[in-house]
């Protein structure tokens, strides 16, 4: 049974497991001069890093990204839907191996091989790209480089231990889809819109209360804006770098939100506009996720997706034992 349930899979992991292994070798070969790099420059990394390695660092980041919705599109659901759309799984079935063995095996080998393929290209990543994320950390980015701190949504999934559990979420949910659609493409669709839906809303609504977020009120003067939108300052530096700004919004002096005074229109300079801000009492309110909380994050979040992964399993393994014929 485990041999067979490689043969069928075999084609798809190769090609993954191959990518990977390209992937780790330039990791390996660049990755090194990149470390020496920082010990020199520190901070300054972020503007003296090659195109060639910053080319890398978004491959790196792609690559780590797509990894779990490829396995949960051509590994979890045309696993167990091809059998049922071809119909081979009634041999089995009829023969000594029950459904529950059936199943348990599929998982285990593919699920297995889900979770260690999008940990090795994590962590080569991770490896990699380590001294842009202490440079970035360390107060070393702005708006004008084009990286962001490893706890910012956009780098965050390609860091750390939480691909391996986007890839076994999606892994099962390509499982699960594809007891139910009984056919491989309408489960491939399904698995894509489901997982890209999850992806989404997890870093809009849910990962910002994984770990307390920290809430801070400024004055201006100490805020030190870097430019003035119609009702609200943006881009503060609040003197916490690498840390991910969940909201930030102005308000006056008893601490409530509110649109900008009058007098604003009249300001002819930033430091004018700053300067009636002030008087007027005038603050931003700055709600964010500190650098320190990454870790903490990753294993809230880790936790959620292989709970999910669990739960989904143990509904596949009743579909398929009490539903299916």
């Amino acid at each position: 049974m485990i041999w067979l349930t490689w043969r069928q899979f075999r084609t798809q992991a190769t090609v993954v497991f191959a990518a990977v292994a390209v992937l780790a070798a330039l990791l390996a070969a660049t990755g090194p001069q990149l470390a020496d790099l920082y010990d020199t420059v520190g901070g300054d990394l972020v503007t003296r890093i090659s195109s060639a390695d910053q080319n890398l660092y978004y491959v790196g980041w792609a690559v780590v990204l797509a990894i779990p919705a490829v396995i949960g599109l051509f590994w979890g659901a045309p696993l167990i839907a091809r059998e049922l759309e071809d119909g081979t799984h009634r041999l089995a079935w009829n023969q000594t191996i029950t459904r529950t063995r059936w199943l348990a095996t599929k998982l285990t080998l593919a699920g297995l091989a889900t979770m260690t393929v999008a940990g090795l290209a994590s962590l080569a990543v991770t490896w990699w790209s380590g001294p842009i994320d202490q440079a970035v950390g360390g107060g070393g980015s702005d708006s004008s480089t084009p990286f962001f701190p490893r706890i910012d949504p956009m780098v965050f999934g390609a860091r750390g231990v939480v691909p391996i559990g986007y890839a076994a979420f999606a892994f099962i949910l390509g499982v699960t889809l594809g007891s139910l659609f009984r056919r491989a493409l309408p489960a491939m669709a399904a698995t894509l819109a489901v997982f890209a839906a999850v992806q989404t809303a997890m870093p809009l609504w849910i990962r910002p209360h994984l770990s307390a977020p920290v809430q801070v009120t400024l004055p201006f003067t100490k805020a030190e804006p870097t430019s003035i939108g119609v009702d609200a300052v943006r881009e503060v530096d609040f003197g916490q770098p690498g840390s991910w700004v969940l909201s930030e919004q102005t308000v006056n002096a008893s601490g409530h939100p509110t649109a900008l005074p009058p007098e604003f229109a009249d300001c002819t300079s930033f430091a004018d506009c700053v300067a009636v801000l002030t008087k007027s009492g005038y603050q931003q309110q700055v709600t964010y996720q500190p650098a320190g909380n990454f870790w903490t994050l990753q294993w809230a979040e880790t936790g959620i997706y292989l709970g999910l992964a669990l739960g989904l399993a143990a509904f596949c393994a009743w579909w398929i034992r009490r539903r299916l014929t």
